[in-house]
């Protein structure tokens, strides 16, 4: 079973930078799956913010965080990062790594096509806060 896990969340002032970590652990192999980065802010629904495809390697960006986020994954340590930059308050939210073989992942669209949206795994979420 496929365990996901996330750090490297925190309070950072408009304009700052952090990079989240999403470590995959249990006994399937992380390349199988295509990445997503998902987050939810108070209030709002979850949305999709990045991913990276098993298939072709490629990323793929929201709109809203394009050219300040940068996902990237090293599959020696199991690990896929998202790196962001310029961050602004409307970034603020918790932030989750999900790991499905069926994740859409182009121009700009992030989901999953399951009934229900079901995602095979999720992490248990790191809290971004973007405050001055």
């Amino acid at each position: 079973q496929l365990r996901l896990m996330e750090s490297g969340g925190g309070l950072v002032q408009p304009g700052g930078s952090l990079t989240l970590s999403c470590v995959a652990s249990g006994s399937t192999v992380l390349e199988y799956y295509t990445i997503g980065w998902f987050r939810q802010a108070p209030g709002k629904e979850r949305e999709g913010v990045s991913c990276i495809s098993s298939s072709s390697g490629l990323p793929n960006y929201a709109d809203s965080v394009k050219g300040r986020f940068t996902i990237s994954r090293d599959y020696a340590t199991n690990t896929v990062y998202l790196q962001m930059n310029g961050l602004k308050p409307e970034d603020t939210g918790t932030y989750y790594c999900a790991a499905d073989s069926m994740l859409v992942c182009y121009s700009g669209s992030i989901y999953s096509p399951r009934r229900g949206g079901l995602i095979e795994a999720w992490g248990q979420g790191t809290l971004v806060t973007v405050s001055s």
